[in-house]
Formats: C-alpha cells, sequence, structure tokens
C-alpha cells in the first residue's frame, strides 16, 4: 500500500506540473515533456516513453518517476525511502526495471527532440496529438506513425523519411515555398521611397500612387520629376493642370506573344507599348526584350523618352515598349519567329505619322530587321520608319556610337565648367554593351583610364587600364557572346569579381551603362567613398532615389540620362529626315554633330535652372534644369493645341 500511495502522490505532482500543450512554428523546437498519454493508441506509447514507461514493461514495475523531496512524518523526521525501492540520479526505480532499457529511450528521444524540429503539439478533438508543421498532419495519416514510440530505431527513422518523402508532405512544402516567395516578392515591390515635397507637388504624386501603386519604377521616374518642377508649379498654378494630364501615357498597349521554338513547342510572352506624347510630334522610342520587362518598366521609359525628346531642338513625342521575352540562349530562328509574331500585333500601332520603334537592350540590328521585315510584309509598303543602326534601310552608319561618344562628350562639358580636363582620371563602367563599349572606346581616345567593365555575373578590373589592344580583345569576346572571364586568359593581371558591382573601385568619374536602379544606398557610398566627383547617367534611371539624394548630400555632381542621351537622339533623330541618307558623313562631321547637341543642351538645361533660382554650382543643377526645360516645351505645345 505504501508504494502505491507513493506512486498515486507522485502522478498527482507531475499532473500538476505538467507542461502545457504550445503551437509551434516551423524552425522551433517541440517540447517532449507533454504529460501522461491519451485515448489515441499511436501516441499513447510515445507519450509513455515522454514520462518514463518503458512501454515493453508490465503494469507499474518499471516506471519512472521523477524524486521530489522525502515527505517527513508525523514528528517532522524524513521519511525513510522504502527497501524494496532503489533510488538512482534523482528517479524511483521500481524492481524489475533494467538500466540500459532506461538509457537507450533516453538518448532516442534525445535524437528525436533534435529530429522533430518542424513539428508542433496541439488538441485534435480533445486529443494531444504531435502535428507536422508543413502539412498540418497527424499520426498514421502517412501510413506510418513517424512520431510515436513504435519499433525499433532504425524503424523510427525509416518512417521519419517516408513522411519527408511523402507525395502530400512534399506538396505542402512547395506550396509553403512559394507561398514565402510570393510574399518575399510583395514585401519588395510594396515600400515606395518618397520624398518631402510641398503641397502642390505632393498631391500630385499622391493622386498617381493611389492610381498606380504597384507600379514603382514608373512612380519613381514621375517623383525625380516633380521634386524639379516644384518652382514651376510654384510660379504657375496652370502647370499644376497640364502636369497632371501629361503623366497619364496617350496610350497603353498590352498583348500576347505567341510563338513556336525549334522542338515545335508553344510559348506565350507579353508585349507592351506605351505612347506616352504626341505633343511635340511622332512618338520615337525604344523597344526592349528583357525578362524584367513590365507596364511599369514601359511607362518609366516612356516617360523619361519623351523628356530625352522635348530636350533636343527637334519635334517628337515619346514612346517605350518590349516584351518580357529574353533572346539569351535562343537560336536566330526563335528570334526570328518571335519577333515576326511580335509584330503581328504591334504593327497596326506604328507609322510614319504615328510612331518610330528604335533599339533598347536584348534588341539590337538584327531583331530589328526582323521587325521591319514583318512590318513590310504586313503594310504592304516600305517606309524607313524604324530607327537602327548599320542597316541598308535605316540610313546611318553612325548610329551605334552616337550614344556612347555623346555620354563623353557630355562629361568633358561638365568638367570643363570645373576647370577640369578627362586626360588621365580614372572612369568605372557598368555593363558591356554597345553603349558601354562605345563609352570606353571614346574614353581611350580621350586618354582618360577606363577601368572596368561588368556584365550580370560580376564586373573585370583592370587596374592598369584599358588600351585600344585590350578594348579589341574585350569586343571579340562580346561578338563571341563569351564571359568577361576569358579576358584574363589574355591578360592573368587582371581581376573578374564574381556578384559584385565596380562601384567600390577608386574612380574620378562612374559611367553607369546596366540598367535602371543598379546603383543602391550602399553603392552610392562606395562610389563617394571611391573618390568619384562625377556620375554620367547611361541607363535610364540607374540610381534609386535614396541613392540620389546620399550623392547630392555628398556633392557629387549627376548628369541626368535626359540631357547626357542628347548625342543619341539628335542622330536617331536626323535619321527620320529623308536627306539624311543622301548625305555625305565623315567622322569628323558626324562627331561635330554629336557635340553641338551635347553642348546646346546642356546649355539649356543650366539657363532653366537658373531662371528658377537654382545656381550652376548646385549639385542637382543638371537634373532639375534638364527636367524644368524638357516639361517647359511640352506644356507649351499642349497650351497652343488647346490642351490646358
Amino acid at each position: 500500500m505504501d508504494e502505491l500511495n507513493l506512486l498515486r502522490q507522485a502522478q498527482r505532482q507531475h499532473q500538476q506540473n505538467q507542461h502545457h500543450l504550445v503551437v509551434r512554428g516551423l524552425g522551433e523546437e517541440i517540447d517532449l515533456e507533454i504529460g501522461p498519454g491519451d485515448d489515441d493508441p499511436s501516441f499513447s506509447s510515445s507519450a509513455a516513453a515522454l514520462v518514463g514507461v518503458d512501454p515493453a514493461a508490465d503494469d507499474h514495475k518499471s516506471l519512472l518517476i521523477t524524486c521530489s523531496q522525502p515527505q517527513p512524518t508525523a514528528d517532522g523526521q524524513p521519511q525513510p525511502t522504502p527497501p524494496q525501492v532503489e533510488e538512482h540520479e534523482g528517479l524511483l526505480r521500481l524492481p524489475g526495471h533494467t538500466k540500459k532499457k532506461k538509457k537507450v529511450v533516453k538518448k532516442w528521444r534525445e535524437e528525436w527532440a533534435d529530429t522533430y524540429k518542424w513539428a508542433y503539439v496541439a488538441v485534435h478533438d480533445n486529443t494531444s496529438r504531435i502535428f507536422c508543421t508543413v502539412c498540418k498532419e497527424y499520426g498514421r495519416k502517412h501510413r506510418r506513425n513517424p512520431y510515436g514510440n513504435e519499433g525499433s530505431r532504425n524503424m523510427q527513422m525509416s518512417a521519419l523519411e517516408e513522411h519527408n518523402n511523402s507525395l502530400l508532405h512534399k506538396e505542402a512544402l512547395r506550396l509553403q515555398t512559394a507561398s514565402k516567395e510570393d510574399a518575399q516578392l510583395l514585401e519588395i515591390e510594396r515600400p515606395v521611397y518618397v520624398k518631402a515635397l510641398s503641397k502642390t507637388a505632393a498631391s500630385i504624386l499622391e493622386s498617381i500612387l493611389k492610381r498606380d501603386p504597384h507600379e514603382a519604377e514608373f512612380i519613381q521616374s514621375i517623383q525625380e520629376v516633380v521634386h524639379s518642377l516644384e518652382p514651376v508649379l510654384m510660379k504657375n498654378s496652370q502647370h499644376v493642370q497640364i502636369l497632371e494630364r501629361l503623366l497619364e501615357p496617350e496610350r497603353c498597349f498590352i498583348f500576347r506573344v505567341p510563338w513556336v521554338d525549334d522542338r515545335g513547342e508553344t510559348h506565350v510572352n507579353r508585349g507592351f507599348r506605351v505612347q506616352f506624347s504626341q505633343a511635340l510630334g511622332p512618338c520615337r522610342g525604344g523597344l526592349r526584350f528583357h525578362p524584367s520587362m513590365t507596364l511599369s518598366v514601359a511607362k518609366f521609359l516612356a516617360f523619361e523618352q519623351t523628356l530625352k525628346n522635348a530636350l533636343s531642338q527637334y519635334k517628337l513625342g515619346g514612346a517605350a515598349g518590349g516584351s518580357d521575352f529574353d533572346p539569351k540562349g535562343k537560336s536566330e530562328s526563335e528570334i526570328m519567329r518571335f519577333c515576326q509574331s511580335f509584330m503581328d500585333e504591334l504593327y497596326r500601332y506604328l507609322g510614319p505619322d504615328q510612331d518610330f520603334p528604335a533599339e533598347d537592350v536584348g534588341v539590337g540590328p538584327r531583331e530589328m530587321g526582323y521587325l521591319f521585315g514583318q512590318y513590310r510584309r504586313l503594310s504592304g509598303h516600305f517606309q524607313g520608319n524604324f530607327t537602327g543602326p548599320k542597316i541598308f534601310w535605316s540610313g546611318s552608319s553612325f548610329r551605334t556610337e552616337a550614344t556612347g561618344y555623346g555620354l563623353v562628350f557630355f562629361v568633358r562639358v561638365v568638367l570643363a565648367d570645373m576647370n577640369k580636363e578627362l586626360k588621365g582620371l580614372r572612369c568605372v563602367i557598368s555593363g558591356s554593351g554597345k553603349i558601354a563599349m562605345h563609352v570606353l572606346e571614346k574614353l581611350l581616345s580621350c586618354e582618360a583610364i577606363p577601368v572596368t567593365v561588368s556584365d550580370s555575373k560580376g564586373y573585370l578590373l583592370d587596374v592598369e587600364g584599358f588600351d585600344y589592344i585590350k578594348y579589341s580583345v574585350l569586343r571579340n569576346i562580346k561578338a563571341q557572346q563569351k564571359s568577361l572571364k576569358e579576358y584574363l586568359k589574355s591578360y592573368p593581371n587582371a581581376k573578374y569579381i564574381d556578384d559584385a558591382k565596380p562601384w567600390s573601385e577608386k574612380c574620378d568619374v562612374a559611367f553607369p551603362c546596366a540598367t535602371q536602379n543598379e546603383i543602391d544606398q550602399a553603392e552610392a557610398l562606395a562610389i563617394i567613398n571611391s573618390g568619384c566627383r562625377v556620375l554620367i547617367e547611361c541607363s535610364n534611371m540607374p540610381c534609386t532615389a535614396q541613392a540620389v539624394d546620399i550623392l547630392r548630400t555628398a556633392k557629387v555632381v549627376v548628369a541626368p540620362a535626359k540631357a547626357t542621351a542628347s548625342g543619341g537622339v539628335a542622330v536617331g533623330e536626323l535619321e527620320l529626315n529623308p536627306e539624311f541618307s543622301l548625305m555625305q558623313w565623315s567622322v569628323e562631321d558626324f562627331e561635330n554633330k554629336i557635340q553641338d547637341a551635347v553642348k546646346q543642351t546642356y546649355d539649356r538645361s543650366i539657363k532653366a535652372a537658373q531662371d528658377y533660382g537654382i545656381l550652376k554650382e548646385n549639385p542637382e543643377s543638371l537634373v532639375h534644369g534638364a527636367n524644368i526645360c524638357a516639361f517647359l516645351n511640352i506644356a507649351q505645345a499642349m497650351t497652343d493645341q488647346g490642351k490646358p
């Protein structure tokens, strides 16, 4: 009777002190001390082991009871331990239990406690059960219970492996992973960095945020322009309505592009074309084939192109478009079939008085040739309303070099106003496309020292600087579509840094030529620490809004792409002149034409900034001046045409 009373008292005390059942999340460790078992046969043996019962033993002979302090007798003396009960390591052992079995069970439990980190305890139908966090199932739902203490250790591990390999568990894991990835993407896309603006400018931006909250690129480009136009809006309230009208594109086209690969399988991509404004004339803008292409990117590119064209002396509107098709890894026949399918839908929106497509990322002379050929077949007549380099119907043999050369000419004008020259300055270039390569080529002719180019996998650094021979090697590598690492075979002293950008390298001038938002806050700080004093935007919107603020705080002069691309814009617009193909241009005439366009754009931007109280010495003067000048040209045209 004394033994039974002691047993009952210990059980009551254990029940009072047992742990509460806690639901655990993925990656949290399960509390294995959950108290006595329940009426679930698949769980009872496990619960028995958790409180110390060996399921192989009979009745209470092998029960292990946590030993508390001995209870005092009536006279206050400690009660002696019954002789037939042996005390060992804080546990009361009843006769019939072997020490070896206890250690084995304890060892298994410790291993399972670590293994079951993805499990949790919950009550189901008034019964305590152990669930899988991923698939939310328990017990024999997986044919064999991986949670109970059934069978040998090998059987337990086999059941656990069977659980993890079950189709139910794998499908739940796949859905959970996909859900987490989607949530991360939404979290990345959701935040929009908003600057402190005046009340009028803030109301304009707020209306855009409400209308297009998920178009991060488009909102970012608008925010920069609205910030620059604050003094214009304060001076003339009529410009508020004009700006609100301008910020909504005239037309947006989204269409399906089905195409067939070389294996006969059908694929579907999405095509875009945004004709942002025709207030100054027919639209002109690039086509981009890249997986990152979205409606937001198309609208931002079209808006930027509208302002670029408005800065020039020629009268053209702005447009942009493309597809999320990736030409990398595709055969020529696959690219041709895609271009033909793309034009099957787009051709009806093009024309010499409506829209002129041009090149952009992923679209070169080959793609433009395929697009024009399909346009000619569908429209039934031959019209040179496509712009592109070195193809018989475009007329220009200098189109490829125009934008890259113009960028270098622009930095020379900026440096001249700072009483500096480009000769001997170290220059960092990102990207290795046609624009980046022509920037590098013209820097060499100006006796500057370009030290980097980059691709999607990293960047190439030649500390001694590239020369014409090294430039020739790079061009051959790019022509063969090989990695920039091939350069190291010819020049082993150079370095290729994987998964990095070149902005931490020491330089005086930076040329971001890759893509939008390639420079964030950390990279802006790296540019400042590298000693860079001038940043020439080669690609559209290469810096995030936060990065721009950091660069301006550090007094780094930022030349906006709207102004720096004036050389390419000028030559592209000259191509549309029917007499242009009849002109005989020498290299000197061509470069003089670009330099004149660059100088005029620079002077107009600086003057517009000064007219609204922004001094030339202000590092923001070029950005604000270019935006103000372009907007005023469009606003005047909209007013003249009866669009208040």
